[in-house]
């Protein structure tokens, strides 16, 4: 495999490029309103460079334990890495302590993110258990100190990404923007779930249109972003300032281009084909090989990718099984060529499922 786009993809992606325009939000700037979520075990810098280079405005890094970044856990510390390459990323960090997170923070900002973010929004019970990710929205009156706290040392712009509330009787997201604002946050994602909700049901964009009406700080609208015409119909409506897509962008690494307004619907419409795709697995895995010290994680990564990359395709359910029989990388690539050129020109077919990735990605 090679880690280049032939000139046939290029020319498409960039012609769809062309539709980009930047924006910025309190002072930071992206390429395009289209931002890539954090998402667990998924947004390392190989991950987030792809997308980059399919058009996301932004990126944004997997969740990052405040206390692995204080021990300075060989692993944990791996995670906060920014590829030179890329552009407009933030540094996610998790935790409840507002002094471990303020010096986790600090050690973030040393890898040169263009902003640090906090995770309030995790519903993961490994993470709530603690204090952590979307249990901050259970105690508000808390938030001023925590938000203060944090950001004092800083000197890269601080975000922060939330749900709803905790529940459907608390639902609290405008009073934590009001509080963020006050304490100096650039700007607030929000998924339109409650942590309860978890992944399940649909998110609530009407409250989300609501609360971005009358924000008084920038608002990243998240949540059932699953198709490009889906995303241009929202973005061509919305009062969110720029919208961020997750788990979609496994399954579809073009929906960032699909999803840019201005899209012609004639004939000479841009699509991506089964070969597309296998370009993209391509590339994908030039960065992981790169990026991974050990054969057996690079197996794993390039596995579970090459699963999402498949979805909508014919034969899908015998190309995972051939995966996960494959023992080293050079049989899973074998694998992953002969099913996507056998694929030709087709293109996908995805259904909306709410099973797809419901655990803590998002």
């Amino acid at each position: 495999m090679k880690d280049l786009f032939s000139a046939k993809l290029q020319a498409k992606i960039d012609r769809l490029k062309k539709n980009k325009k930047p924006l910025t939000l309190g002072q930071v700037h992206f390429s395009s309103p289209l931002l890539l979520a954090p998402m667990s075990s998924i947004c390392n810098a190989p991950f987030r460079l792809l997308m980059e280079e399919l058009g996301a405005g932004g990126t944004v890094s997997e969740l990052i334990s405040c206390h692995g970044i204080v021990r300075k856990n060989e692993k944990t510390m791996k995670m906060l890495y920014i590829d030179p390459k890329e552009t407009n990323v933030g540094l996610q960090i998790f935790g409840e302590d507002e002094n471990i997170m303020a010096e986790a923070a600090s050690v973030a900002q040393g890898f040169a993110p263009k902003f640090v973010d906090i995770n309030m929004g995790c519903p993961v019970r490994k993470v709530v258990s603690k204090g952590g990710g979307s249990a901050l929205l259970k105690e508000p009156k808390k938030l001023s100190s925590f938000f203060s706290t944090i950001r004092k040392n800083l000197t890269v712009p601080l975000s922060i990404k939330i749900r709803t509330g905790w529940d459907e009787d608390n639902i609290n997201a405008q009073e934590v923007i009001n509080i963020a604002s006050s304490e100096g946050i650039e700007f607030v994602a929000i998924h339109g779930r409650t942590r309860t909700q978890a992944y399940k049901g649909h998110a609530n964009w009407n409250y989300l249109e609501s609360i971005s009406s009358n924000s008084p700080l920038p608002i990243i609208g998240n949540g059932d972003l699953h198709h490009g015409k889906k995303i241009q119909e929202r973005l061509s409506h919305t009062n969110c300032d720029a919208l961020m897509i997750g788990r979609a962008a496994l399954r579809n690494p073009f929906i960032f281009l699909e999803g840019l307004p201005d899209q012609s619907i004639e004939k000479d419409q841009v699509f991506f084909t089964a070969e597309d795709i296998y370009e993209v697995a391509k590339r994908l895995y030039g960065h992981l090989e790169a990026y991974v010290d050990r054969e057996k994680v690079l197996l794993v990564q390039m596995r579970k990718h090459l699963i999402w990359l498949a979805a909508g395709f014919t034969n899908v359910s015998h190309f995972r099984d051939e995966l996960f029989r494959a023992t080293n990388i050079e049989d899973v690539l074998k694998i992953s060529e002969d099913f996507f050129l056998s694929q030709g020109k087709a293109q996908k077919h995805i259904k909306d499922s709410e099973n797809f990735m419901r655990g803590g990605h998002g």
